[in-house]
């Protein structure tokens, strides 16, 4: 089971987000592989008896920047083959307020305490990050050039045409990852760019939680 992104707030309470997280409720009580991304690690926070806020700190949009493994993280599974501190791409206002009982943190960055997470509930074992590891270079094109405002707003690009050229650099970069000038110019490196590096949370899910569950030879 994945969960992914979603322009719901969890805090609201609407009849969409509350029918998520009791299909994670029982997600959690099947014993079923659980993974998600930034929403998903919101629902399964909250199905496992946590709490989400929206962030004092405004929107994390784009890429999150020095994400840095817990201790816990260091020697967790879904970080196998991940660097102590890297960049993911991201895009959120929600953040985990408070942690469910069975919650040990794994990454976190100057935005979000909690950037990455297992949560034990029930029969079942979740793994979720805050970032996107599934969006390349063209999703967050699309979504810089859909909330460029908020990035007016905020203060990291002051004019549309600084909105256009970010995203239109953005674009040439996911056709020619080898272009060094616009990675040097945006700060993006492998963690973002080597496709592999990117996807190692999922992969390692994929790995270390499903291919065992699916094979019969034991559940987490």
């Amino acid at each position: 089971m994945v969960i992914t992104g979603s322009a719901l707030n969890i805090y609201k309470a609407e009849p969409e987000a509350l029918r998520q997280v009791e299909l994670a409720r029982e997600v959690f009580e099947a014993g079923v592989p659980f993974f998600g991304s930034c929403w998903g690690l919101q629902v399964a926070t909250v199905a496992a008896g946590g709490t989400v806020r929206k962030s004092d700190k405004g929107r994390e949009l784009g890429f999150a920047r020095k994400i840095t493994l817990t201790e816990a993280g260091r020697s967790h599974p879904m970080h196998l083959g991940k660097g102590l501190a890297f960049d993911a791409p991201a895009v959120h206002t929600d953040e985990v307020e408070s942690q469910p009982s069975g919650m040990i943190v794994t990454a976190s960055n100057t935005f979000s305490k909690v950037q990455a997470a297992e949560i034990r509930h029930a029969n079942g074992v979740f793994w979720g990050v805050q970032y996107h590891p599934e969006f390349g270079l063209s999703d967050i094109a699309a979504i810089i050039a859909r909330y460029g405002d908020v990035l007016i707003e905020q203060g990291p690009l002051r004019f549309r045409d600084d909105i256009d050229r970010y995203v239109s650099d953005l674009r040439a970069l996911d056709r020619q990852p080898d272009r060094v000038d616009i990675g040097w110019r945006l700060g993006i490196d492998a963690d973002i760019l080597e496709p592999k590096r990117r996807l190692t949370e999922i992969r390692n899910w994929m790995e270390y939680m499903v291919r065992p569950w699916i094979s019969g030879r034991g559940r987490c």
